[in-house]
């Protein structure tokens, strides 16, 4: 089941700023004229003395979250070997500009998704499900994808090879160069396609050595985002591309991992920055 905290957090500062509103006006001067002063208290009814302990905490969580920065935890390893499953990171609501909670609606623009900008966003095909995946592909990018290696408007993406992980075998490793972003990605060492499938917008085509390619071309107001566990990731090649609509904000910082909760090592993460 998921939760949409940001509609439960409004709902609560509504129900909760609402109760005491409805003290202030109507509630306090009915105990008044009954015969309450400073001398003489009175019990606050239970939900109003809740309300007025909870409505400055719970707001300042809604604003904080809402438009700073929020957390988010990694639910997959579709982006090894950049994060893993189990961190906790911290998401810019700011990079790209401020949006209403619950209704997503922009107020305030403040830039756009570089190249390699590692993004968080709702999920297009279930918006309540939070995604993070790799800006790989801005609106207008021609973006090809031969023999697992990366073109943009015609020119591949840097690849340098990364010595085998001994305690990860099956994956080869390789630092990858997006603009200015240089991080890591990794692809089944064995050759093999490891998606499930390809979403019928790319413009498949077959290689002389039988191997699948993929080119397209990114429309205005989308973005194309992979994961870097490059055949073991549900992202714009298997759904389509992201609606600018449905960014929620850039991941920039680790600040815990489950496993170094646990003590099952990982410490070392805390406190790195996510390039």
């Amino acid at each position: 089941m998921n939760i949409d905290f940001a509609a439960v957090l409004v709902v609560l500062t509504v129900v909760t700023g609402g109760i005491w509103i409805l003290d202030t006006w109507v509630l306090e001067p009915r105990r008044i004229r009954g015969g309450a002063t400073p001398a003489v208290a009175i019990k606050l009814p239970w939900y109003v003395d809740l309300s007025k302990s909870f409505f400055p905490v719970i707001l300042a969580v809604l604003v904080l979250r809402s438009f700073v920065v929020e957390p988010f935890r990694i639910p997959s390893e579709s982006m090894l070997p950049t994060l893993l499953n189990g961190d906790f990171i911290l998401v810019n609501k700011f990079s790209y500009g401020l949006r209403l909670p619950v209704l997503n609606t922009k107020l305030i623009g403040n830039g756009q998704p570089a190249r390699g900008d590692v993004v968080v966003f709702r999920y297009p095909r279930e918006p309540s499900v939070a995604y993070i995946k790799r800006v790989i592909g801005l609106p207008g990018d021609r973006l090809e994808y031969r023999d697992k290696h990366l073109l943009i408007n015609g020119q591949p993406a840097a690849l340098t090879p990364l010595p085998d992980d001994p305690a990860d075998p099956g994956y080869q490793q390789f630092d990858e160069r997006l603009n200015e972003v240089n991080h890591r990605i990794q692809v089944l060492a064995d050759g093999r396609w490891g998606l499930a499938g390809l979403w019928p917008g790319l413009q498949l085509r077959r290689e002389p050595d039988g191997k699948v390619a993929w080119e397209y071309q990114v429309p205005a107001g989308q973005y194309f985002v992979m994961g870097d566990n490059r055949d073991n990731s549900s992202d714009s090649r298997v759904w389509g591309p992201l609606p600018e609509e449905n960014l929620i904000g850039k991941a920039f910082f680790i600040w815990m991992n489950l496993d170094c909760i646990t003590f099952n090592g990982h410490c070392g993460r805390i406190g790195n920055t996510i390039k």
